[in-house]
Protein backbone atom coordinates (compact mmCIF):
# COMPACT_ATOMS: atom_id res chain seq x y z
CA UNK A 1 0.00 0.00 0.00
CA UNK A 2 1.51 3.47 -0.91
CA UNK A 3 1.48 6.50 1.59
CA UNK A 4 -1.45 7.93 -0.15
CA UNK A 5 -3.75 5.16 0.06
CA UNK A 6 -2.30 4.39 3.44
CA UNK A 7 -3.18 7.68 4.71
CA UNK A 8 -7.13 7.75 3.26
CA UNK A 9 -7.35 4.19 5.01
CA UNK A 10 -6.54 5.79 8.35
CA UNK A 11 -8.93 8.99 8.12
CA UNK A 12 -11.75 6.93 6.07
CA UNK A 13 -14.85 7.83 6.31
CA UNK A 14 -18.66 7.40 4.17
CA UNK A 15 -17.70 10.89 2.59
CA UNK A 16 -14.75 10.20 1.44
CA UNK A 17 -14.36 7.96 -2.07
CA UNK A 18 -15.16 10.31 -5.01
CA UNK A 19 -13.91 13.52 -6.68
CA UNK A 20 -15.46 15.46 -4.02
CA UNK A 21 -17.75 14.91 -0.47
CA UNK A 22 -21.30 14.86 -0.64
CA UNK A 23 -23.23 16.84 1.89
CA UNK A 24 -27.20 16.82 1.13
CA UNK A 25 -26.81 18.39 -2.31
CA UNK A 26 -23.71 20.21 -1.68
CA UNK A 27 -20.16 19.07 -3.09
CA UNK A 28 -16.98 19.65 -1.34
CA UNK A 29 -13.64 19.23 -3.01
CA UNK A 30 -9.71 20.33 -2.23
CA UNK A 31 -6.70 19.88 -4.40
CA UNK A 32 -3.57 20.62 -3.82
CA UNK A 33 -0.92 22.37 -6.66
CA UNK A 34 2.40 22.27 -4.82
CA UNK A 35 5.92 23.53 -6.63
CA UNK A 36 8.37 20.16 -6.94
CA UNK A 37 5.16 17.98 -6.96
CA UNK A 38 3.24 19.09 -9.49
CA UNK A 39 5.34 22.09 -11.39
CA UNK A 40 8.59 24.08 -11.47
CA UNK A 41 8.60 27.73 -11.38
CA UNK A 42 11.06 28.04 -14.30
CA UNK A 43 8.62 26.19 -16.37
CA UNK A 44 5.56 27.87 -16.30
CA UNK A 45 4.29 31.95 -15.81
CA UNK A 46 2.59 33.06 -12.42
CA UNK A 47 -0.79 33.24 -14.72
CA UNK A 48 -0.14 29.14 -15.96
CA UNK A 49 0.01 28.19 -12.20
CA UNK A 50 -2.57 30.23 -10.86
CA UNK A 51 -4.72 28.88 -14.20
CA UNK A 52 -3.77 25.55 -13.82
CA UNK A 53 -4.31 25.32 -9.67
CA UNK A 54 -7.43 26.35 -10.57
CA UNK A 55 -8.34 24.35 -13.32
CA UNK A 56 -7.34 20.87 -11.86
CA UNK A 57 -9.95 21.83 -8.87
CA UNK A 58 -12.68 22.65 -10.57
CA UNK A 59 -12.16 19.43 -12.91
CA UNK A 60 -13.44 17.55 -9.33
CA UNK A 61 -17.27 19.64 -9.88
CA UNK A 62 -17.33 18.76 -13.46
CA UNK A 63 -16.65 15.58 -12.46
CA UNK A 64 -19.32 15.43 -9.61
CA UNK A 65 -21.93 17.10 -12.10
CA UNK A 66 -21.81 20.06 -9.94
CA UNK A 67 -22.08 23.86 -10.40
CA UNK A 68 -19.10 25.73 -8.09
CA UNK A 69 -20.12 28.10 -6.04
CA UNK A 70 -17.51 29.27 -3.62
CA UNK A 71 -13.46 28.46 -3.52
CA UNK A 72 -11.20 29.05 -0.32
CA UNK A 73 -7.29 29.31 -1.18
CA UNK A 74 -4.70 28.98 0.41
CA UNK A 75 -1.12 29.82 -0.50
CA UNK A 76 2.58 28.87 0.53
CA UNK A 77 4.56 31.75 -0.40
CA UNK A 78 8.61 30.99 -0.35
CA UNK A 79 10.59 33.91 0.90
CA UNK A 80 12.33 34.39 -2.85
CA UNK A 81 8.95 35.01 -4.37
CA UNK A 82 7.95 39.03 -5.54
CA UNK A 83 4.97 41.13 -4.48
CA UNK A 84 4.49 41.57 -8.40
CA UNK A 85 4.13 37.49 -8.72
CA UNK A 86 1.54 37.24 -5.78
CA UNK A 87 -0.25 39.93 -7.84
CA UNK A 88 0.03 38.04 -11.35
CA UNK A 89 -1.19 35.25 -9.22
CA UNK A 90 -4.05 36.55 -7.28
CA UNK A 91 -5.36 38.44 -10.35
CA UNK A 92 -5.80 35.39 -12.64
CA UNK A 93 -7.32 33.18 -9.80
CA UNK A 94 -9.69 36.53 -9.28
CA UNK A 95 -10.43 36.57 -12.94
CA UNK A 96 -11.29 32.79 -13.51
CA UNK A 97 -13.44 33.27 -10.59
CA UNK A 98 -14.92 35.81 -11.72
CA UNK A 99 -15.47 34.04 -15.31
CA UNK A 100 -17.12 30.83 -13.70
CA UNK A 101 -19.23 32.97 -11.30
CA UNK A 102 -17.66 31.10 -8.35
CA UNK A 103 -17.21 33.47 -5.11
CA UNK A 104 -13.47 33.67 -3.40
CA UNK A 105 -14.74 33.28 0.70
CA UNK A 106 -11.70 33.03 2.68
CA UNK A 107 -8.53 30.85 2.80
CA UNK A 108 -4.81 31.41 4.53
CA UNK A 109 -1.58 32.20 4.06
CA UNK A 110 1.44 30.49 5.32
CA UNK A 111 5.58 30.89 4.93
CA UNK A 112 7.43 27.91 3.10
CA UNK A 113 10.38 26.93 1.34
CA UNK A 114 7.96 26.43 -1.82
CA UNK A 115 5.11 27.99 -3.77
CA UNK A 116 1.88 25.66 -3.36
CA UNK A 117 -1.83 26.41 -3.81
CA UNK A 118 -4.27 24.72 -2.21
CA UNK A 119 -8.03 25.41 -3.46
CA UNK A 120 -11.38 24.05 -1.56
CA UNK A 121 -14.49 24.50 -4.01
CA UNK A 122 -17.71 23.92 -2.69
CA UNK A 123 -20.88 23.62 -5.38
CA UNK A 124 -23.94 22.43 -5.70
CA UNK A 125 -26.07 19.20 -7.73
CA UNK A 126 -28.92 17.31 -7.53
CA UNK A 127 -27.93 14.25 -9.72
CA UNK A 128 -24.22 14.40 -8.37
CA UNK A 129 -22.29 11.36 -10.44
CA UNK A 130 -20.45 9.03 -8.29
CA UNK A 131 -17.94 6.22 -8.71
CA UNK A 132 -19.80 3.30 -6.87
CA UNK A 133 -22.80 2.63 -9.20
CA UNK A 134 -20.79 0.55 -11.57
CA UNK A 135 -22.37 -2.86 -12.36
CA UNK A 136 -20.95 -5.98 -13.56
CA UNK A 137 -21.22 -5.56 -17.74
CA UNK A 138 -21.22 -2.02 -17.69
CA UNK A 139 -18.75 -0.38 -20.91
CA UNK A 140 -16.25 1.76 -19.41
CA UNK A 141 -14.82 4.64 -21.21
CA UNK A 142 -12.83 7.95 -21.99
CA UNK A 143 -13.16 11.20 -22.91
CA UNK A 144 -10.69 13.07 -25.10
CA UNK A 145 -7.45 11.95 -26.56
CA UNK A 146 -4.68 10.71 -23.72
CA UNK A 147 -0.90 10.90 -23.37
CA UNK A 148 -0.17 14.72 -24.20
CA UNK A 149 0.23 15.76 -20.63
CA UNK A 150 2.67 12.96 -20.06
CA UNK A 151 4.90 13.40 -23.29
CA UNK A 152 5.25 16.83 -22.01
CA UNK A 153 6.10 16.40 -18.85
CA UNK A 154 8.93 14.59 -20.19
CA UNK A 155 10.05 17.21 -22.27
CA UNK A 156 10.08 19.42 -19.83
CA UNK A 157 12.09 17.26 -17.51
CA UNK A 158 14.90 16.81 -20.75
CA UNK A 159 14.76 20.67 -20.50
CA UNK A 160 12.89 20.90 -23.44
CA UNK A 161 10.27 24.10 -24.29
CA UNK A 162 6.64 22.57 -24.84
CA UNK A 163 3.56 24.96 -26.47
CA UNK A 164 1.71 27.22 -24.60
CA UNK A 165 -1.34 25.25 -25.52
CA UNK A 166 -0.29 22.61 -23.95
CA UNK A 167 -2.43 19.75 -21.97
CA UNK A 168 -0.26 19.75 -19.37
CA UNK A 169 -0.47 23.76 -19.01
CA UNK A 170 -4.45 23.84 -20.08
CA UNK A 171 -6.11 20.67 -19.06
CA UNK A 172 -10.04 20.84 -21.27
CA UNK A 173 -12.87 19.99 -18.87
CA UNK A 174 -15.88 17.80 -20.10
CA UNK A 175 -18.67 20.09 -18.09
CA UNK A 176 -21.16 19.97 -21.12
CA UNK A 177 -20.50 16.07 -21.64
CA UNK A 178 -21.15 15.63 -18.25
CA UNK A 179 -24.14 17.30 -17.67
CA UNK A 180 -26.01 16.05 -20.51
CA UNK A 181 -24.73 12.44 -19.91
CA UNK A 182 -24.57 11.82 -16.12
CA UNK A 183 -28.71 10.59 -16.25
CA UNK A 184 -26.96 8.07 -18.78
CA UNK A 185 -24.08 7.30 -16.30
CA UNK A 186 -23.27 4.60 -14.12
CA UNK A 187 -19.80 6.12 -12.60
CA UNK A 188 -17.07 8.69 -13.50
CA UNK A 189 -14.40 10.13 -12.12
CA UNK A 190 -12.04 12.33 -13.98
CA UNK A 191 -8.45 11.26 -14.86
CA UNK A 192 -6.18 12.22 -12.51
CA UNK A 193 -4.04 9.81 -12.24
CA UNK A 194 -3.90 8.35 -15.12
CA UNK A 195 -5.93 6.05 -17.05
CA UNK A 196 -4.00 2.97 -15.48
CA UNK A 197 -4.20 4.18 -11.82
CA UNK A 198 -7.82 5.83 -12.18
CA UNK A 199 -9.00 2.54 -13.92
CA UNK A 200 -8.50 0.64 -10.91
CA UNK A 201 -9.47 3.02 -8.16
CA UNK A 202 -12.97 2.92 -10.43
CA UNK A 203 -13.23 -1.53 -10.62
CA UNK A 204 -11.83 -1.64 -6.71
CA UNK A 205 -14.71 0.97 -5.24
CA UNK A 206 -16.79 -1.05 -6.91
CA UNK A 207 -15.57 -4.95 -5.98
CA UNK A 208 -15.03 -5.36 -9.58
CA UNK A 209 -12.72 -6.23 -12.60
CA UNK A 210 -11.76 -5.29 -16.39
CA UNK A 211 -12.47 -7.10 -19.50
CA UNK A 212 -10.20 -5.09 -21.64
CA UNK A 213 -11.57 -4.13 -25.00
CA UNK A 214 -9.45 -2.16 -26.56
CA UNK A 215 -5.40 -2.31 -25.51
CA UNK A 216 -3.85 0.99 -23.69
CA UNK A 217 -0.32 1.23 -24.27
CA UNK A 218 1.86 2.62 -21.62
CA UNK A 219 1.98 6.65 -23.21
CA UNK A 220 -1.57 6.66 -22.90
CA UNK A 221 -2.07 4.71 -19.74
CA UNK A 222 0.34 6.14 -17.44
CA UNK A 223 -0.43 9.62 -18.51
CA UNK A 224 -1.51 11.89 -15.48
CA UNK A 225 -2.99 15.08 -15.04
CA UNK A 226 -5.15 14.76 -18.12
CA UNK A 227 -8.77 15.80 -16.36
CA UNK A 228 -10.21 13.89 -18.97
CA UNK A 229 -13.11 11.85 -17.58
CA UNK A 230 -13.61 8.12 -17.11
CA UNK A 231 -17.06 7.09 -17.35
CA UNK A 232 -19.63 3.88 -17.08
CA UNK A 233 -22.82 3.48 -18.66
CA UNK A 234 -24.81 0.23 -19.52
CA UNK A 235 -24.78 -1.30 -23.16
CA UNK A 236 -28.05 -0.06 -23.75
CA UNK A 237 -27.17 3.38 -22.97
CA UNK A 238 -24.31 3.06 -25.34
CA UNK A 239 -25.85 5.18 -28.43
CA UNK A 240 -27.57 7.78 -26.12
CA UNK A 241 -24.07 8.77 -24.71
CA UNK A 242 -22.60 8.37 -28.05
CA UNK A 243 -25.08 11.14 -29.50
CA UNK A 244 -24.02 13.35 -26.68
CA UNK A 245 -19.92 13.06 -27.39
CA UNK A 246 -21.00 13.53 -30.89
CA UNK A 247 -23.55 17.12 -30.01
CA UNK A 248 -20.67 18.20 -27.60
CA UNK A 249 -17.85 17.34 -29.81
CA UNK A 250 -16.23 14.85 -27.12
CA UNK A 251 -14.17 12.30 -28.21
CA UNK A 252 -15.38 9.00 -26.37
CA UNK A 253 -13.41 5.70 -26.64
CA UNK A 254 -14.92 2.37 -24.98
CA UNK A 255 -11.87 0.22 -23.63
CA UNK A 256 -13.26 -2.19 -21.15
CA UNK A 257 -16.16 -3.72 -19.78
CA UNK A 258 -16.72 -4.74 -16.14
CA UNK A 259 -16.72 -8.09 -14.78
CA UNK A 260 -17.08 -10.06 -11.33
CA UNK A 261 -14.39 -12.35 -13.12
CA UNK A 262 -11.16 -11.97 -11.34
CA UNK A 263 -8.65 -10.38 -13.69
CA UNK A 264 -5.11 -8.87 -13.28
CA UNK A 265 -5.38 -4.83 -12.88
CA UNK A 266 -2.71 -2.32 -14.65
CA UNK A 267 -0.03 -1.41 -13.44
CA UNK A 268 -0.41 1.74 -11.42
CA UNK A 269 2.64 3.73 -10.38
CA UNK A 270 2.79 7.78 -8.93
CA UNK A 271 2.16 9.70 -11.53
CA UNK A 272 4.29 12.76 -9.98
CA UNK A 273 8.18 13.65 -10.00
Amino acid sequence: MDLESYWIERIKTPHIGDDGAIINNTIYAMDAFWEGSHFKREWMSMEQIAYKAFIVNLSDMVAMNATAKYMLITVSFPKSIKKKSLKRLSCTLSTLAKEHKIEIIGGDTIGGDKLGIVITMIGESKNPLRRDGLNSGDLIAYTGNLGESKRDLERLLDGERISDNSRFYKPKLRREFINAATPWLSAGMDISDGLYCDTNKLIKANDLYIDELKVIPPEVGESGEEYEMLVAFKPENLERVKKIAKLTNTPLTIFAKATTTKREIYPCGSQHF
